[in-house]
């Protein structure tokens, strides 16, 4: 069934397929609309679930704590500051191996106070031990959330799926609705190893002496090794019961390209449109976007980068001191394998500014050109510059 729906309105119903059994959340711009229909859904009774009303994020993280520690499907959403909230948390739910499914709505971090959009939000929780995977449409939103809650559970790792707060949330699009029985069908209902149990009684997450501690932190990054091929083995499944397949970086016109921009998020979608045009005047441009930040898809980004080709990256985040995030990912990546491929940054549409196709051509003129910041950050449409 196509249905015209918003992104967060997307999260709802597959949250709602996902047969999620606690849900809970504390509103904050632009992720409020989520919590408020799920409320809605579950007290309704359409979805046989508990919603958990807390006052904060912090609660509302260690709500889930408990719930998806007795074995049951979990989700929650939020943004910008309540995710930092979170963060104590969400170094607790990696840590105790438990698949909670977040939705962090992209919005800039204050001070000065904002609520519009960029990514610094969760770029700066990439530390914690979730995946992050990132969308640019109203139907991926959709078919995301749905596998990312097998995802976790086949690696008992939780998840994290993100996108830009207004130009993706509040935005409309036809999507393809899934048929309950068709999802039941590919997600069935959770089944933990171990959980808590009167009847069986275990202790979870209790103190840790040295000579034992490390040996968790391995396991975790062994799970993170295993992941790409548990991603692509749910997204193969997705694609052959539902039609629509995804892959970590989506490869846009960029078999001849002489230049190519590598994005994510709704700014993808601008790049996208923008390649397109400027492929029909002539222009051998192309376009990678990035679909996960955690882990990140080295293997895939070794095999696609080309030693002739001029690269960008367009972050929409920054670290302060560093520069973008996505872009120090991929210099990462190309320095432990010793190759010379150069990534040219550019930090653009930070607090919601916006990133319009002039700035896309902008960007590959002057890859063209070689004027801009070689060893530095581009910034892009800075008042002034």
């Amino acid at each position: 069934m196509k249905k015209v729906i918003s992104g967060n309105e997307a999260v709802s119903l597959a949250v709602k397929l996902s047969r999620v059994q606690v849900i809970s959340a504390y509103p904050i711009t632009p992720q409020t609309t989520i919590s408020e229909k799920l409320s809605e859904i579950c007290g309704s009774g359409e979805l046989d679930a508990r919603f958990v009303k807390v006052e904060s994020e912090h609660s509302a993280m260690a709500t889930l704590i408990g719930a998806a520690s007795t074995g049951v499907r979990t989700f929650t959403a939020t943004s910008a500051q309540g995710l930092a909230l979170m963060h104590e948390l969400l170094f607790w739910i990696s840590g105790a191996r438990l698949p909670v499914v977040l939705v962090d709505v992209n919005r800039a971090m204050a001070a000065p106070w904002t609520i519009w959009c960029d990514q610094t939000d969760s770029v700066a929780q990439r530390d914690t031990g979730l995946m992050q995977f990132y969308c640019w449409s109203i139907q991926e939103i959709l078919d995301s959330v749905i596998c990312s809650f097998k995802i976790a559970e086949k690696l008992s790792i939780p998840c994290m799926v993100c996108f830009d707060g207004f130009f993706i949330s509040h935005t409309y699009e036809p999507a393809e609705i899934p048929n309950q029985k068709d999802v039941d069908s590919f997600l069935p209902p959770r089944k933990a190893e171990t959980y808590l149990d009167t009847k069986n009684p275990l202790t979870f997450s209790g103190g840790t002496l040295p000579n034992n501690f490390m040996e968790f932190r391995y396991k975790i990054q062994k799970a993170f090794e295993r992941a790409p091929e548990i991603i692509d083995g749910v997204y193969n499944e997705y694609e052959k019961q539902f039609g629509r397949s995804y892959k970590d970086i989506e490869q846009y016109y960029i078999d001849d390209a002489e230049a190519v921009l590598i994005a994510s998020g709704s700014a993808a979608s601008t790049a996208y449109h923008s390649v397109r045009n400027l492929r029909q005047s002539g222009r051998k441009v192309g376009l990678l976007r990035l679909r996960q930040l955690r882990p990140f898809p080295e293997a895939t980004l070794l095999s696609l980068l080309k030693p002739n080709v001029t690269y960008g990256v367009l972050d929409r985040n920054l670290s302060p001191g560093t520069g973008g995030v996505f872009t120090q990912e991929i210099r990462s990546v190309l320095n432990r394998h010793g190759r010379s491929t150069r990534v040219n940054e550019f930090v653009a549409g930070l607090g919601g500014r916006d990133i319009t196709e002039k700035n896309i051509v902008d960007i590959f003129d002057k890859l063209k050109s070689g004027d801009f910041e070689i060893s530095g950050i581009n910034w892009i449409n800075v008042k002034g510059k």
